[in-house]
């Protein structure tokens, strides 16, 4: 029997995720797809009473659905709870459990980066914004923590979400026109993908030396906004490394084997290539 993976959001034409998981399964032996299909809002209900049908082994979740995808949960996993955003089924005895991976794969590349006592400004407040805030918390102790959004009551709400976890006072909230520059600046919301790459959340040219740019996005490799950090002399960190480092935690979660970082990575860049 063949077993299914699949993501769901929409628009994902553009996703790197079918090439990751593709390329896993293969490397291990594993009979089974990964594809990537669009479902708008008024039909996430049925996709995913559909995945039953289809006897699936579990799904990833992305934009617009990492928050309202958790009605459709029979559990939620404690990180996806605190959180308060699914990026990942995963089948349960009961149904699906929400997981997210998005905290892992944020984290990935800052390993190296020391962030204690740094100033963050996270641009957007929707599910990956949250993933970001909650992995700053939990993995750094940050001086300041700016959210900044054009939905100010959605920042807000993110901020009050996540106040038990700010044991230091770091959370702040702007308007994203008045998004402060700082030691870390991470795009979490979805300006500068493929189909909007002349679109940024940041116009403005005033990150530099000392400083780091992180788009979440991953496709192009390189957005307008990281393009213009790098341009003025400070450090960017592309989307890709998050894409490989969450994909791998539910590939983990899916068939309990390890993920081929390397195999998925070459698998990414082939995919790129024109």
């Amino acid at each position: 029997m063949t077993g299914l993976a699949v993501l769901l959001g929409v628009p994902v034409t553009h996703s790197l995720s079918p090439a990751l998981h593709n390329a896993a399964f293969r490397e291990h032996g594993i009979p089974a797809a990964y594809v990537a299909c669009d479902v708008p809002p008024d039909r996430l209900a049925e996709a995913v009473h559909g995945l039953d049908a289809l006897g699936a082994m579990g799904a990833n979740v992305t934009i617009p659905h990492k928050q309202a995808v958790q009605a459709h949960c029979a559990a939620i996993a404690p990180e996806a709870a605190v959180v308060g955003a699914v990026n990942t089924l995963v089948r349960g005895e009961a149904g699906w459990i929400g997981h997210n991976t998005d905290v892992a794969g944020f984290l990935t590349p800052l390993a190296d980066h020391a962030l204690d006592g740094a100033e963050v400004t996270v641009l957007g407040a929707g599910g990956a914004a949250r993933a970001v805030v909650y992995g700053l918390l939990s993995a750094f102790s940050p001086s300041r923590i700016t959210i900044a959004s054009r939905r100010p009551e959605q920042a807000d709400a993110l901020a009050e979400a996540f106040a038990a976890h700010d044991t230091a006072g770091a959370l702040a909230v702007a308007a994203m026109e008045d998004a402060p520059a700082a030691d870390l600046v991470v795009n979490a919301t979805p300006l500068g993908m493929t189909g909007r790459e002349d679109h940024t959340p940041y116009p403005r040219a005033d990150l530099g030396p000392g400083q780091t740019a992180y788009d979440l996005v991953y496709r192009p490799r390189e957005t307008r906004f990281l393009r213009e950090a790098a341009a003025n002399g400070a450090q960017t960190i592309g989307g890709l490394p998050m894409l490989i480092g969450q994909a791998a935690a539910a590939f983990e979660l899916w068939t309990g084997r390890p993920f081929p970082t390397e195999t998925a990575r070459r698998a990414a860049l082939d995919a790129f290539a024109p």
